[in-house]
């Protein structure tokens, strides 16, 4: 995802909807699944092939897990890891035509943390109950755990997290500023003294921007939904988290590419000097340690700003969870290879290897984590406080009604921008999600 799985851009692109599959495609789907099934190994023959499709992992640290649990099966099932595209939209939509296609090739699911209530509504992924549920759960961050749950069950085991910080150089910035209000003030002074000192964070019109409004909507004590899912809720935390985000944009501290940046745009731009502030993800340290020593030495970190001074900021988490397809012809096998494929020393190997924040929470209290991770202690509280985004089958649709609103910021309007965003999003609910 994110919205983020990889270690660079780890939030999710918007994705266009799209309402059916081409059935020509679909009829492939069938065909390549039947040829898939042919080939998979029964207990007379030798293990059981599970097939696993995820994002593509360049750290090679989901590669390393693949291989360490099928050793581990003892011979029961061998793990093939299927290479996912890019871009989370062709991600999904791969995904969703082979499960419409009641595609048996597919066993375990990598799922961005915005797809288990369409998954689920559809019908095409398998509730964790019993032993396999409790086994997930055990020591699992809550908050993750609330991005694999739909309607009271549980549907995926959270297989990383993601969450962002805010990043500053000690060397203009003393003692970094708590809130909102105070980081911008903080940079505008700077740039009075013809100093470093723009604010950089994600702006463009994708999944980003709305991670962000969901952030500050969550930070001011709302949130975008009811908790039914069934209609907007908004108001005047929204209308505070517009405000904010009309500040920046229209202050001196807004970067003046802010309409079109993302998460690696506002790498670059911090490490290029001109900024003070970035609110980004962890990917950013190790770049930084690489890429510009120099200011390295100058980069410091610290929880992500609030919106109500003395209450905590709520950040939007992203990450993937591990789904077990209702199509897969060993669904037990492939709920206990889910299980071992998250287990704490994967997880231990995904943080230092590709820079994936753990769902375990004991990780975050193990030294092996420490070196490669001096934040984690800002990343746990972070995910102990954070907020998952709108849970629902439409929420394709509402990431790109909020996307479309609040970018460019600098030409938010508050309050007509909350109430047209209200409507549109109501209206995106009485649809039934994106299923092709």
């Amino acid at each position: 995802m994110v919205d983020s799985g990889r270690s660079r851009v780890l939030t999710r692109r918007a994705r266009a909807p799209r309402w059916r599959a081409v059935a020509g495609l679909t009829s492939m789907v069938l065909a390549g699944g039947a040829l898939a099934a042919c080939g998979t190994s029964n207990a007379a023959t030798g293990p059981v092939t599970l097939n696993f499709y995820s994002f593509n992992d360049p750290s090679g640290a989901v590669a390393t897990a693949v291989t360490n649990c099928s050793k581990q099966s003892g011979g029961k099932y061998t793990i093939t890891y299927n290479k996912l595209p890019a871009a989370a939209d062709d991600q999904r939509l791969q995904m969703a035509r082979r499960l419409a296609a009641a595609d048996p090739s597919m066993d375990i699911l990598g799922l961005d943390v915005t797809w288990e209530a369409e998954f689920a509504e559809a019908g095409w992924i398998l509730p964790w109950t019993g032993a396999n549920k409790t086994a997930a759960e055990q020591g699992t961050l809550k908050v993750p755990l609330e991005t694999a749950t739909w309607k009271g069950k549980l549907y995926a085991v959270p297989y990383n997290s993601n969450t962002q910080l805010l990043w500053y150089r000690s060397d203009l910035v003393k003692t970094p500023p708590k809130t909102w209000d105070q980081m911008i003030s903080d940079a505008e002074a700077l740039a009075k003294q013809g100093k470093p000192h723009l604010i950089e964070i994600q702006g463009a019109q994708y999944e980003g921007t709305t991670v962000w409004f969901n952030t500050l909507v969550s930070s001011a004590g709302g949130s975008i939904l009811t908790p039914n899912s069934q209609h907007a809720s908004l108001g005047s935390p929204a209308v505070d988290a517009l405000k904010i985000m009309k500040r920046l944009a229209t202050s001196t501290a807004a970067d003046p590419s802010l309409p079109v940046q993302m998460e690696d745009q506002n790498r670059l731009a911090m490490e290029s000097g001109a900024a003070v502030f970035q609110l980004n993800y962890p990917f950013v340290y190790p770049s930084m340690k690489a890429d510009k020593p120099d200011l390295f030495k100058h980069f410091k970190w610290t929880l992500y700003p609030s919106v109500i001074p003395g209450k905590p900021s709520r950040v939007t988490i992203g990450g993937i969870d591990l789904a077990i397809s209702k199509y897969s012809p060993n669904p037990q096998l492939a709920f206990q290879a889910a299980l071992c494929l998250r287990d704490k020393e994967n997880q231990l190997n995904a943080a230092i290897k590709g820079g994936l924040p753990p769902t375990l929470e004991s990780l975050y209290h193990d030294p092996a984590m420490f070196p490669d991770y001096p934040f984690h202690a800002d990343i746990l509280t972070a995910l102990q406080n954070a907020s998952v985004r709108p849970q629902t089958p439409a929420y394709q649709n509402i990431s790109i009604v909020i996307s479309h609103l609040v970018s460019p910021p600098a030409g938010i309007d508050p309050v007509p921008t909350e109430q047209t965003m209200r409507g549109q999003i109501n209206e995106a609910l009485q649809s039934k999600g994106l299923i092709p």
